[in-house]
């Protein structure tokens, strides 16, 4: 499978039919936690053209085909950053380099000073590779979503100036 950089990603605002495309997406267990249709809250904000406006977005490759998405949301200097790669182009090595097309994204969008982001603490796989990417853990906290409370880490990385 070709990499992100092999591959070109490109961003643009996520549309209805975008969205609908990714409510559909369905990941293997354990990673089902991410289905949208998983917490009824994240669904409805990823359908709702009105509570998604100006902050998501839809990366799609060369042929214009949904690859996945990213949620970029700017509260002074800092970018929290959401995003998924779809079910399909998980495990395979690709998820550097589509977070790094995401990181450029926020750049080229908001200039932050710095980028924060959460994920499930079950997900070694993902905190790996934020790791790699310069993020660092800087809190933990229990969330209640997907029927449940779930222990998610906080993450930030600074912007060199």
């Amino acid at each position: 499978m070709a990499a992100p950089d092999q591959l070109p990603v490109s961003f643009r605002v996520m549309t209805q039919a975008d969205a609908v495309e990714i409510s559909g997406w369905r990941y293997p267990a354990p990673y089902d936690f991410y289905d949208a249709t998983a917490d009824a809250d994240d669904l409805t904000e990823l359908l709702d053209s009105e509570l998604r406006a100006g902050n998501y977005l839809a990366a799609v490759d060369r042929g214009g085909a949904v690859v996945g998405f990213a949620q970029l949301v700017a509260d002074g200097g800092t970018v929290d950053v959401g995003l998924g790669l779809r079910p399909d182009l998980t495990g395979h090595g690709l998820g550097a380099g589509f977070l790094e097309a995401v990181l450029a994204e926020a750049r080229s969008r908001h200039a932050p000073e710095r980028l924060t982001l959460s994920v499930a603490a079950f997900n070694r796989r993902a905190i790996v590779v934020y790791e790699r990417a310069g993020f660092a853990e800087v809190a933990r906290r229990r969330h209640a979503t997907n029927g449940g409370v779930h222990e998610f880490v906080m993450m930030a990385r600074t912007e060199a100036s």
